[in-house]
């Protein structure tokens, strides 16, 4: 049996050990019944081979389906650090040319590293730890924002 639910024998084909002593059957209503291992029939034998092959494709696209994700998670962890390191530098060339204290485009600055390094770890494959570092490359950029 390959697992479908109708791949099942019909409920009445199937017999309970308590009906099938109480109840005489005769040959004449008494279905005929195929032995145990045999397909019902041919088309039944065709299914449960072609079942083989498709779990062989369903497992070669399940592969495709977690390269597509994962490559997608690569191409926005790298975006997002990218975009985030740019808008801290911006942030801090802006900050150090105007009358705000030194440890509000240092703290720019050093967060748009780390959004940086974020964007390199996504390139490289390490999403999670991206996604880490660019929580952290903004959370210090918001502390220069508060010493502003």
């Amino acid at each position: 049996m390959s697992g479908r639910p109708d791949s099942d024998l019909t409920p009445d084909t199937q017999t309970s050990p308590d009906t099938a002593e109480d109840t005489p059957e005769t040959t004449e209503d008494a279905p005929e019944r195929a032995p145990e291992d045999a397909p019902e029939d041919l088309s039944e034998a065709d299914d449960e081979h072609d079942d083989e092959h498709e779990d062989e494709h369903e497992d070669e696209y399940d592969d495709d389906l977690l390269d597509e994700q994962a490559r997608r998670a690569r191409w926005a962890a790298v975006g997002t650090g990218s975009v985030l390191a740019l808008a801290g530098t911006a942030a801090a060339l802006l900050r150090v040319s105007g009358t705000a204290p030194a440890l509000v485009p240092v703290a720019y600055a050093c967060g748009a590293a780390v959004c940086a390094l974020a964007a390199v770890l996504g390139a490289r494959g390490r999403t999670r730890r991206a996604l880490w570092a660019a929580v952290a490359g903004v959370m210090i950029m918001a502390l220069g924002d508060q010493f502003d």
